[in-house]
């Protein structure tokens, strides 16, 4: 990217020492934003708490857009948001929104512009995602500088570049042929057996993996000159309109990546410095050209950044700082000072990445933690609950608080009145007339009972013989049916078959029931003549086995269709029966539709089979009413214990369920490649819709794991650069960089114990930091106890034992 590193190297000042705190897109981008570390908004991974609606609500209004939005900067953004952004809304704090709906695309996207969804096609000169957002951001500056000269402009040009499917523009389709930057120590160095799980299980590439990273590299470095050509046409810009002094331009990315370093074949996600490493340029009024700054910077600076150079303080919730100070900026009063205080700048930053696991805790503890205030403050705080103050009055009410003779409040258990008795009594009774428990339940005495041998025995002479009869019931569906019971629409009739043998198609005796009394209906006499009227003089009484479709309509056996006379001969009469018919079609349709859904219902929701072997469908529905009723009963204090433990079995429950999906899942589609426990992707000639393609056939490779997760202390001063792991598994890892610049080599075990207690406790610390004055600790000695700036994390003074190398 020469055309880049000109206008932004040359022309500013250049980060050497640039880091993402998370390198996965989602979590590295909600820093950027808010300015936060991952451990403080939650979203842990591209999939986790992404553009969820808890980060909707809690942290996107306050990312540094609706600041500088609220101070009267017009805020525009084009590009790729967020991993699992739908398009459903425009986040808080942007004025001109053209976000990209999920996860990167150069052509076949949609893009929410400002509310609405706009579909893109394949098309390069319309539809390419780098051109369009370039171009976007261009005519957004040129429009605001025509209608408001005077007011200042924030805007973000997020590419999707290099991001899969590295599909890149057709006029550099032939470029980089022999790329090999990838190519570093550490390219197909596996296994390592000294390192954590994921870099264990990995062996070295294959040879059709190793020829996909180089054409990988390839694509990738060709996307990217895309990339260079808009930072160019956006510098011209700045020219053409008289604004580049008076303008800050800022370049990074939102993580690094890896392609066979280790022998992982693509990716990123890992702690090592070819995934957390970045760019970080920046050039505006006041910056020196082509300046180098030694110092970390991080992406949870960018946010503190751009609200000082609006000239805002930082929020006290924001993790990161203002790089302003590091780039020696003249301002009023200070040229000529000479006596300049040396910059007091982090040198130690928290690398995480990963879902925070659930430790198990042993019960004493839980009952600690619960049971930490005196009885008596319990039942004084429990009481002030709405549900616990009223006499037993409300619906569903166990409990009641009551304040006895002394004072004291006490907890006491409600009183059924006889009414409710009586009304619970009738209700089993009236439950008691359908479908008993015994229906439902499987009969397995049976199978689980086993005559003796002597009763075995006794019986075979019974069982033997032949010339016992069998019981045959004389009567039993030997005779026709007489009466039939209906339910319709809600009555139950009472239908006479025999007198359809006497009176075909002629109304049945039907005799409605409905409490104590009964009512025959006749047939009326319009309706007996209309019906004996046909178009062609033939009666239906004569034809036993013709249908009547509606009350003027008849199908004969022999398949024709004849209606009354009348249809055939007056236009209104045949208008109004077909719009008779055809509302009763629609009526007809609207039924099955519903009974339909009712069908699916119902296979949802089909029990189980009887199976003796297990436990029954009915019996768990027991079985849960019968804890739920214990629930009930329980005392307020010992229900908040068990609320816990609930949903700790829920939540282990609905993991379960969720590895049984995708297992079924990955079994319907007959995917060899994904294992349980592995991040794994299949390649194949259909992946890449641009030149160069790939016509080597497909492959599978894993690239990360479930347990990847870890927290890390990466150090840059004077005298250490190193690398400080540790895993939810409880591997550590410890790099020099000094001596071991590429990370082959785990020397944790070359670390003295005092030195890994006090690594354990500064990891710690940042893990549990919140703002900036805790998360920017003041370097210091790695021998030195004491940490200036104040001690703020309970872990402090303890000495930590439990380690694994």
């Amino acid at each position: 990217m020469n055309k880049t590193r000109k206008i932004m190297e040359n022309g500013g000042a250049t980060f050497v020492n640039a880091f993402v705190t998370t390198p996965m897109c989602c979590p590295s981008r909600s820093s950027m934003l808010t300015g936060k570390y991952v451990h403080n908004h939650n979203v842990y991974t591209n999939n986790e708490n992404c553009s969820s609606p808890s980060w909707q609500a809690t942290h996107e209004p306050r990312t540094f857009a609706v600041y500088l939005n609220n101070t009267g900067y017009r805020t525009a953004f084009f590009g790729k948001y967020l991993n699992e952004y739908n398009g459903s809304y425009i986040p808080p704090g942007w004025r001109e929104w053209v976000g990209l709906i999920k996860n990167s695309r150069f052509y076949n996207y949609t893009v929410c512009r400002n509310g609405l969804k706009e579909k893109h096609g394949f098309e390069y000169a319309k539809d390419y995602f780098t051109d369009l957002i370039t171009n976007d951001s261009i005519n957004y500056f040129k429009m605001s500088k025509r209608i408001y000269p005077h007011r200042p402009i924030m805007m973000v040009i997020s590419h999707a570049a290099p991001h899969g499917p590295e599909d890149s523009a057709p006029q550099f389709s032939e470029f980089y042929p022999n790329a090999s930057q990838h190519i570093t120590p550490s390219y197909n160095y596996a296994p390592n057996m000294d390192k954590h799980w994921i870099m264990q299980y990995t062996g070295p590439m294959l040879p059709i993996h190793m020829e996909f990273t180089n054409v990988l590299q390839r694509k990738r470095l060709q996307t990217l000159l895309s990339v260079d050509d808009s930072m160019e046409r956006l510098y011209h810009m700045l020219v053409e309109t008289g604004e580049l002094e008076n303008t800050y331009i800022i370049y990074t990315a939102d993580h690094g990546y890896h392609i066979g370093q280790f022998g992982l074949v693509k990716g990123k996600s890992m702690p090592y410095d070819f995934d957390i490493r970045v760019p970080f340029f920046i050039r505006g009024p006041s910056i020196e050209p082509g300046s180098v700054v030694s110092q970390l910077v991080l992406n949870i600076d960018l946010a503190p950044t751009v609200l000082d150079i609006a000239g805002l303080d930082t929020p006290p919730d924001m993790d990161g700082k203002s790089i302003l100070k590091l780039l020696d900026l003249e301002k009023p009063g200070n040229r000529f000072r000479t006596n300049k205080k040396t910059k007091v700048w982090r040198d130690t930053f928290l690398v995480e990445r990963g879902k925070f696991l659930r430790k198990k805790e042993e019960p004493t503890k839980n009952v600690q933690q619960s049971n930490h205030l005196p009885k008596y403050e319990r039942v004084k705080e429990l009481c002030q609950q709405a549900r616990y103050q009223t006499p037993c009055e409300q619906q569903g009410q166990k409990w009641q608080c009551i304040e006895d003779t002394s004072g004291k409040l006490r907890i006491h258990k409600c009183k059924v009145p006889g009414d409710i008795l009586a009304i619970r009594k009738r209700t089993r009774s009236v439950h008691s007339q359908g479908y008993s428990s015994n229906e439902n339940e499987c009969d397995c005495d049976e199978s689980d009972y086993r005559n003796s041998r002597a009763q075995r025995k006794n019986q075979r002479p019974f069982l033997r013989n032949p010339s016992v009869q069998k019981y045959k019931p004389r009567f039993v569906h030997t005779r026709h049916t007489r009466s039939l019971s209906v339910e319709f629409e809600g009555e139950i009739y009472d239908v006479n078959l025999e007198e359809e043998e006497l009176h075909v198609l002629q109304p049945k005796s039907i005799v409605k029931r409905h409490g104590s009394y009964s009512e025959e209906e006749e047939p009326s006499e319009d309706t007996t003549d209309n019906e004996g009227m046909l178009a062609d003089g033939i009666n239906a009484v004569g034809q036993p086995n013709s249908v009547r479709v509606t009350h003027k309509c008849f199908i004969l056996p022999n398949d024709s269709i004849h209606c009354e006379r009348e249809l055939y001969q007056s236009a209104r009469a045949w208008k109004d029966h077909k719009a008779y018919i055809d509302k009763e079609i629609e009526a007809l349709q609207d039924k099955i539709k519903n009974l339909r859904e009712v069908r699916g219902h119902l296979k949802r929701r089909k029990p189980d089979e009887c199976d003796c072997s297990k436990k029954s469908y009915y019996s768990k529905e027991k079985g849960v009413k019968a804890q739920e009723k214990h629930k009930s009963h329980l005392h307020p204090f010992k229900e908040a214990a068990q609320e816990v433990d609930g949903k700790l079995q829920l939540f282990k429950e609905n993991r379960r369920r969720k590895k049984e999906r995708k297992s079924k899942k990955r079994q319907k589609k007959g995917d060899e490649c994904s294992l349980p426990g592995l991040t794994c992707f299949t390649h194949d000639n259909n992946h890449w819709q641009t030149a160069p393609f790939w016509n080597l056939g497909s492959f599978c490779a894993c690239t990360s794991s479930n347990n990847n997760t870890y927290w890390c202390l990466r150090t840059v001063n004077e005298t250490h650069n190193f690398l400080f792991c540790e895993f939810a598994t409880g591997f550590l890892e410890y790099f020099d960089m000094n001596t071991d610049p590429y990370q082959l080599t785990n020397t944790v075990h070359t670390i003295e114990r005092g030195i890994l207690n006090q690594l354990h406790i500064q990891l710690m610390e940042l893990r549990s930091c919140q703002g900036y004055k805790q998360c920017n600790p003041r370097p210091k000695g790695l021998n030195t106890g004491n940490k200036d700036g104040g001690n703020y994390d309970p872990h402090r003074g303890q000495l930590w034992h439990g380690w694994e190398g």
